[in-house]
Order: structure tokens, then sequence, then C-alpha cells
């Protein structure tokens, strides 16, 4: 008779353990990179602080009724030559429709003066609007 098989090592279980929390780990550290890293790459929202007093640059023009993605709006100095906007009023927890309205920045629009709205609002969400004005 041969000799009985030597009984298996357990070490074949460990590196499945191992290469299963390694793929795991893996699929985490991609998907944080995919959507993290808008945040931690340089796509953040350059005016998610600004507030009532601050100028706006890197908006571009649009009709009236119209609406355009602005990618490089961000907050500058109101005496730097890129500030093209005045924010007169700051609207917070609005979706996307509310936005569009457009009647949030009533109140903060002087009469005869032109008004311009600019939202950074997730899909299916709520986010905050800024009201501005052209800076003279």
């Amino acid at each position: 008779m041969p000799p009985p098989a030597a009984p298996e090592q357990k070490k074949s279980g460990g590196k499945k353990l191992l290469g299963i929390l390694g793929v795991i780990l893996a699929v985490i550290v991609i998907g944080g990179l995919k959507f993290g890293a808008k945040s931690l790459f340089g796509d953040k929202d350059e005016t998610a602080q600004a507030k009532v007093g601050d100028c706006i640059a890197g908006l571009p023009e649009v009709a009236e009724g119209k609406e355009e993605e602005a990618n490089d709006a961000k907050v500058v100095d109101c005496t730097s030559t890129e500030a093209a906007f005045n924010v007169v009023g700051r609207v917070e927890n609005q979706t996307e429709a509310q936005a569009q309205l457009g009647t949030a920045c009533e109140q903060y629009i002087k009469e005869g003066e032109e008004g311009y709205t600019f939202y950074s609002i997730p899909a299916g969400g709520k986010g905050y609007l800024l009201c501005l004005t052209k800076k003279a």
C-alpha cells in the first residue's frame, strides 16, 4: 500500500483570503479615486465658499434664458482684472428646478440692474445659488 498522502497545508486558504482582501482593497481604492478624484485632484468647486461681496471670474457670457456650464468659475479679489461679476446674494438648499426658475435672486437684484445666477447643484440633490450682477 502506498503511504497516505500528506494533509494539505492550511496556508493556501490564507492566500485566498489575502487575495480576496487584496481585490476588495483594490476595488475600494479604484472606486475612491474614480469618485473622489474630483475633490482630491483639482476639480474642486472654486465657488463653494463664495459670499455676498465676493467677485467671480471665469463665467461665460450667456444669453438671457440660456444656460451654460461654467467649469472655470472661481472667486477672485474684486480689484483683479479677472473679476467680472459681483456676488449680491446667496441662496442655499436649492434644487436644479428652483435654480432654473430664477426667482430666488429677485430680492437681491436692484431695479435697473441686470442679474445673473450661478448654481452648483448635484443631480437630484440640493446645492447653492449665487445671485450676480455684472461688475462695473
